[in-house]
């Protein structure tokens, strides 16, 4: 749906679409308040007394806890035309409250509004004459190809407040930066922010040199097609003339909440409502990273493109794994209002006409050679002519992936279904600016995306070490998923990794070596060898010597010249690129976006050297700040800043003004990485539909959340095995059950900070309750209980901390205590990785058996304590989407702890291993005499017990990271 109005109706909010004339009424679609239902309206009258605004599309319906919000573009901008057909970006998006009509009401007001200013600032800024805007009056009317529509087609009447052209009067105009509002309102960062990230001593022209925008309208003949995709590296492009959040953020704040909510998890998300629509409206709007087309799937290169399904919804036709919105759209899909379901893609889209040379005589040999198929040009008609110009279309799309998808250090290497982060496809076509059917279309696509193996990095480090994790095999499985999606959908793979060969990059590249080595030793891929070619960037090009990526341009021409393009006659595939180029580093940012960018240029020259025609000696600036484009975008979606090296990739030339523009960059990236990118990735994670509404919950607690895309119940499941394969020394005892717990930190207590994941194992004779290192999915340490020495067992409360809510829920927070007397058969080993064995206690064997030599005994004090114990504390339900890696459904914690006591009692009463207690004795109703319900800590223990230091500490993370 190309307009809709947007109506705050009596009983709902009413979306009618606007149609053209000589075309049948669309109807209108009702969503009632509070509900979110969603129905089609017969015979809809505009009641004009209602508030409503001009909407060009619905993104999707954003639920949290009980308070929906309609999400729609507020305004676009068009930044190309595929095929005849207008491509947009999303400048600005409005987020309608359904809670009540006054509410929804308020917004449409305020969204409005917004548009008026931000057309008005506009006018001001351009003067009489107009040449050059994004504004909603004037955007239909095509600069780079032809609508279909333009304001005057449009026949329902627009609300009245919009034809009297009355406005609030708003502030005056204001261009900021996130990092001025640190300035002003963050004294803590006042100085640090203002002396790396203020811009105001930086004139037009050195910032554009340095690959950083100027936050001002660029000309069109100063700089080409640059105000399509120019992001700021450090604005995160607020609305011009407003520097507030708009009322639908701020209403329905009674008493300080914004919705009434039951439960924790409601809570915290009412409590972060306000950040995440203000996340959400800079996510989808400001950042200028979603795209869309109402009539072309720009999700699909033109080699998957789908010439059968012209009359199918165009959600039904686009690739999954670029719908970005469609877990926000599944409302209005399962309502069947197909016409409403508007598919939208993050990355880029940059469109650039260019003109080269085409030699008469070479024109002439090579036209009999081309098979019937139209070229750029005709045949040639007057061989006498020296030279012709051909005027030709280079259009760049890159697609992010929506799996993994993230911002750096909270998202590296890969996933148990092979998916890496900062995944894109980017897709070079050439073609003929009218795209003419009978002239060749040419297509070249790469890839990009994190090194396919687990690791993570510490945010709080400039240059971090990687940590590698989980087994080889666990590797190994997921590496080789990763390469048979691609080799399924591209073809045969050349990986071209840049990261480096010697410091904390070294470890990472010769693992991806070695697993590619593996890979290929085990049969390969779809019957074809997974070629790696490693060049060390920082090294071959140092000192700033970037143009010496031509060597590895050089060294593998060949290749690309093997895989071919993509090439489209008549809208029929005339020839299928064969192979994909896999290009990486660590960030998969700045030295991937120069070699990626070499890359295209060389296709470019040989798909022009196929056609006749040669650049010559023009000027090739434009494909370099096109290529910049894309990276400052790519680097934007996953950093938050602009990519390094920018000024290389735009002018080939690097010197220390790049340089010191690259160290501002690095300052800025690792700012945000320690300040807003955990709520933000939460964010993300809940607007694809990763999470539920529990991730909030967790981000309050913790400040951070774990990754949906990592199946931690596989992971555990995988822990559990390892561990009973290694403690079980004695083949006659069987296992029960085994479980993943949290356990204090140091032995023997109860209050131990930071608790530890552990495993705790179940068998006929013992309980063995095992430390796990789960980065090399090993057993570090374990203890043995004889069932025979176990007293008791207390189950309840378990209140570790009374920081955030989630902390104090007693029906969550609980676990339970093993009290036992030492003896004969119970054991403490710590695995040395060594040979070595000596006793534990006294009694004891010397050499106790033990399925693993590697375990080795923990020298404790000859004498034991009269009784000790092991606490145990249940993890947390994940927060992940029921359709995700936890298909089960969860068990309540309360109800774990207990499962886990009944189990531990049925197995020593089993065994006839209850020790004689008072209670045995005074039970006289049977049932489970060990075991006793009471606090493990209480909350009001807990709450005298948290020191005024750690409410401190807490209340400041707070105060930067929420």
């Amino acid at each position: 749906m190309k307009r809709l109005l947007v109506v705050a109706a009596a009983n709902g909010l009413v979306l009618q679409p606007l149609y053209q004339r000589n075309l049948p009424s669309p109807q209108a679609v009702k969503i009632s308040y509070r509900t979110s239902s969603i129905s089609s309206l017969q015979d809809y009258a505009f009641d004009s007394s209602s508030s409503s605004f001009e909407a060009h599309g619905v993104v999707g319906l954003l639920n949290v806890s009980s308070a929906p919000f309609l999400i729609c573009v507020s305004r676009r901008q068009q930044v190309a035309q595929i095929r005849g057909k207008p491509v947009f970006v999303i400048t600005e998006v409005a987020l309608i409250p359904l809670a009540s009509q006054a509410k929804a009401g308020a917004a449409i007001i305020e969204a409005r509004d917004a548009v008026q200013r931000h057309h008005q600032a506009r006018t001001i800024e351009a003067g009489e004459s107009i040449e050059y805007s994004d504004s909603s009056a004037e955007e239909d009317i095509s600069t780079v190809g032809n609508c279909e529509f333009s304001d005057d087609d449009l026949s329902f009447p627009a609300p009245p407040e919009l034809l009297s052209g009355a406005t609030r009067p708003g502030p005056s105009q204001r261009r900021t930066s996130i990092a001025e509002d640190v300035i002003g309102r963050k004294g803590l960062y006042g100085r640090f922010a203002e002396k790396w990230f203020s811009k105001r001593e930086w004139n037009a022209e050195k910032m554009r040199m340095q690959g950083m925008s100027t936050g001002e309208n660029v000309k069109p003949e100063l700089l080409p097609n640059r105000d399509a995709t120019t992001l700021n590296p450090i604005d995160i492009g607020r609305d011009e003339g407003t520097d507030r959040i708009t009322q639908s953020e701020n209403m329905g704040q009674n008493g300080g909440r914004f919705v009434e909510a039951d439960g924790v998890a409601d809570s915290a998300a009412s409590t972060l409502l306000p950040k995440l629509l203000r996340t959400t409206k800079l996510l989808l709007g400001s950042s200028r990273g979603f795209f869309y087309s109402y009539e072309h799937d720009i999700t699909r290169s033109l080699k998957t493109q789908d010439a059968n399904a012209s009359g199918l919804p165009l959600h039904k036709v686009v690739d999954p794994l670029y719908f970005w919105n469609r877990h926000l759209t599944l409302p209005f899909i399962e309502a069947g209002q197909h016409a409403l379901v508007l598919p939208v893609m993050q990355g880029f889209i940059g469109q650039q006409s260019f003109s080269v040379a085409s030699p008469a005589a070479e024109v002439e040999d090579i036209w009999q050679d081309r098979v019937g198929a139209g070229g750029f040009g005709g045949p040639p008609q007057d061989a006498s002519h020296d030279t012709d110009d051909a005027e030709l279309l280079l259009t760049l799309i890159s697609r992010r992936s929506v799996k993994r998808a993230g911002l750096r250090y909270l998202r590296r290497g890969v996933d148990d279904d092979g998916n890496t982060a900062n995944s894109v496809e980017t897709e070079q076509i050439l073609s003929h600016p009218s795209w003419d059917p009978s002239k060749k279309i040419y297509s070249f696509v790469q890839i990009r995306g994190s090194v396919p193996l687990y690791f993570t990095q510490s945010p709080f480090s400039f240059k971090p070490v990687p940590i590698m994790q989980h087994s080889p095999s666990t590797n190994q499985a997921a590496f080789k998923k990763h390469f048979v999606s691609l080799a399924s959908s591209y073809g045969r793979v050349q990986v071209v990794s840049l990261v480096e060969k010697g410091g904390n990059e070294a470890q990472v590249g010769r693992e991806y070596e070695k697993n590619i080595e593996i890979l290929n030793r085990d049969g390969s891929v779809m019957g074809a060898k997974v070629e790696f070619e490693w060049f060390d960037f920082h090294t071959v090009c140092r000192g700033m010597k970037f143009e010496k990526v031509g060597l590895l341009i050089d060294s593998l021409g060949h290749i690309l010249d093997a895989f071919g393009y993509t090439i489209s006659v008549d809208e029929k595939i005339w020839a299928k690129q064969k192979g994909v180029l896999r290009t990486n580093c660590m960030d998969c940012l700045d030295r991937t976006n120069v070699v990626q960018s070499a890359w295209g240029m060389r296709a470019l020259e040989s798909q022009l050297k196929m056609e006749g025609l040669d650049l010559d000696d023009r000027p090739t600036q434009w494909f370099d700040m096109l290529w910049a484009d894309n990276g400052d975008a790519i680097s934007k979606q996953y950093s938050s800043t602009a990519a390094l090296k920018g000024d290389f990739t735009r002018t080939r030339k690097r010197d220390y003004r790049g340089a010191l523009n690259d160290f501002g960059l690095t300052l800025s990236r690792y700012f945000n990485n320690i300040i807003g990118d955990y709520f933000t990735q939460a964010a993300i994670d809940y607007l694809l539909g990763n999470v539920t509404s529990h991730v909030f919950e967790e981000f309050e607690a913790e400040m951070m959340t774990t990754d949906p895309a990592i199946s931690m119940r596989r992971v555990r499941q995988d822990a559990i095995e390892t561990s009973s394969k290694i403690v079980i020394a004695n083949e006659t005892e069987e296992l029960i059950d085994g479980w993943t717990l949290w356990a204090p930190k140091e032995q023997n207590a109860t209050r131990s900070f930071p608790f530890e994941e552990c495993v705790l194992l179940l068998t006929s004779a013992a309980l063995y309750a095992c430390r796990f290192d789960w980065n090399v999915e090993k057993v570090s340490c374990f203890e043995r209980v004889d069932l025979r020495h176990v007293q008791s067992l207390n189950f309840g409360a378990y209140i570790t901390s009374t920081l955030a809510p989630a902390h104090t829920d007693e029906k969550r927070n609980v676990g339970f205590v093993v009290t036992y007397k030492p003896g004969r058969g119970d054991v403490a080993r710590v695995n040395t990785r060594s040979l070595k064995s000596t006793p534990l206690r006294t009694g004891e064997p010397a050499n106790p058996p033990t399925a693993n030599p590697a375990i080795t005994p923990e020298t404790l004090p000859t004498k034991s304590p009269p009784t000790r114990i092991l606490a145990f504390k249940a993890i947390p339900n994940t927060a992940l989407a029921p359709d995700s890696h936890s298909p089960q459904p969860t068990i309540p914690e309360l109800d774990l702890i207990r499962s886990i006591c009944d189990k531990i009692h049925r197995a020593a009463a089993a065994g006839d291993h209850i020790a004689p207690t008072l209670d045995n004795i005074e039970n006289k109703q049977g049932g489970s005499v060990m075991v006793h319900e009471q606090p493990i800590i209480s909350l009001d223990e807990a709450k005298r017990s948290t020191g005024l230091l750690e409410h401190i500490r807490y209340s400041l993370k707070k105060l930067v990271w929420a």
